[in-house]
């Protein structure tokens, strides 16, 4: 039996794990959800982990010294250290809880940036961004006057090097990349990208909102500045979402939002800040959502990350050549060996929005449209492509089911 049969075995059998995939979507049509680039499902243990604190420790944290005050404080400090466990971080301080993402690159953004960035400093993004770090560069570009200038994608979907070696000459004070396309699937070489940019005294952001669920990621073998990503894309609950940055830059930093718990003494006209992390989480936080990222954690864990990222790996390749055989069917990004878990395409004579909804009648959950990434599509000439993003829950069987739909599609348009 080969390693990858056994790791496809020991995964297919996880499904269980996840009551949502059992459900059919409509009678006699079970679900096939490709859409985790989106949001992942969530198995069982997250959602009881949610439940148990709601259950049985439902208390405010860091402000009661009740019985419930002090379990719930502890349990939602745990879940602060095993993330920052997941990715290597030296201290749990060094983890911010946030929202999501977005919510952790607007923080860099009004809070460091703001502070350390002046008129006429260069940003380097890329042509390949989320929305979510494009638009609160340019929304602090026009307060401060900053540069933005953006790294080249190739036709291939991958970073144009010589492009970044350009930008880099011009000494930018902060680069902000995607680890992980979201549209095109490129793993993109940021540990290399991350050592250049330092040469030339540049920070450097990461955006890892497709990486950290699906691959191994360590903030100290990158060297990165800040990490940034969330938990509903990991297995986790929506509405929670994690800043890594050392403990000395988020001591400098300023905070972002202000009220309860983010102080340590207030007066009529000025304050003193809490310590870090607490500096940044203003008011009450997302409690129980911190019980399910770190059970969400923990389930990772206790699969590997190792093994999902080979699970993954193979499941990709076999969705390339898969859906290479669809007749008017283009697959953008890079090949298989250098991309992650998803595959956004197009189809000739068909719009991507009646693609999905095509799919959708076979129970098949994919997502069309620019996917927060407009200036990606408008790179390549296209108003906007479908997308199946894997996961470790999905087989090689349901990529067929979807060859098969994809096969209706051709049928009805062409």
């Amino acid at each position: 039996m080969s390693e990858m049969y056994k790791v496809e075995n020991k995964l297919g059998a996880i499904r269980a794990d996840f009551p949502i995939l059992s459900r059919e979507v409509r009678p006699g049509v079970p679900l096939i959800y490709m859409d985790s680039a989106a949001t992942s499902q969530k198995p069982e243990a997250v959602i009881e982990a949610m439940n148990r604190y709601y259950r049985w420790t439902n208390a405010n944290i860091h402000r009661g010294v009740h019985a419930l005050a002090e379990e719930a404080t502890a349990m939602y400090e745990s879940a602060r250290e095993r993330i920052a466990r997941f990715i290597g971080a030296g201290k749990a301080r060094e983890v911010v809880f946030t929202r999501n993402t977005t919510e952790s690159i607007n923080l860099v953004a009004y809070t460091w940036a703001r502070k350390f960035l002046s008129k006429g400093d260069l940003i380097v993004l890329s042509e390949m961004e989320h929305h979510s770090n494009l638009v609160p560069w340019q929304i602090l570009a026009a307060e401060k006057e900053l540069r933005l200038e953006f790294i080249h994608v190739t036709d291939e979907g991958e970073f144009d090097q010589e492009s970044y070696q350009g930008l880099l000459e011009q000494h930018p004070k902060l680069v902000s990349i995607t680890h992980v396309s979201n549209v095109l699937g490129t793993i993109n070489p940021v540990k290399e990208m991350i050592v250049q940019a330092h040469t030339v005294g540049a920070r450097v952001l990461i955006d890892g909102a497709q990486s950290v669920p699906h691959m191994p990621v360590n903030v100290k073998e990158l060297d990165a500045d800040f990490l940034a990503f969330s938990a509903h894309k990991m297995l986790g609950p929506t509405g929670i979402g994690a800043l890594w940055a050392r403990e000395e830059t988020l001591e400098a930093m300023p905070p972002f939002l202000g009220g309860g718990e983010m102080i340590k003494r207030v007066y009529l006209r000025t304050f003193t800040p809490n310590e870090i992390p607490h500096k940044f989480e203003a008011g009450t936080p997302a409690i129980a959502e911190a019980m399910g990222f770190g059970a969400a954690i923990d389930y990772l864990n206790e699969i590997g990350m190792d093994t999902v990222a080979a699970y993954e790996s193979d499941l990709v390749k076999y969705g390339m050549e898969a859906l290479g055989q669809v007749k008017g069917l283009r697959i953008l990004g890079p090949a298989a060996d250098r991309r992650c878990a998803l595959m956004a395409f197009t189809m000739e004579g068909a719009h991507p929005h009646d693609v999905a909804q095509i799919l959708d009648m076979d129970g098949i959950a994919v997502r069309a449209g620019h996917h927060c990434a407009m200036p990606l599509h408008d790179r390549y000439n296209i108003p906007a492509s479908t997308r199946a993003s894997l996961y470790l829950y999905n087989t090689r069987a349901e990529i067929d089911q979807l060859v098969i739909s994809l096969g209706k599609v051709n049928k009805l348009f062409n």
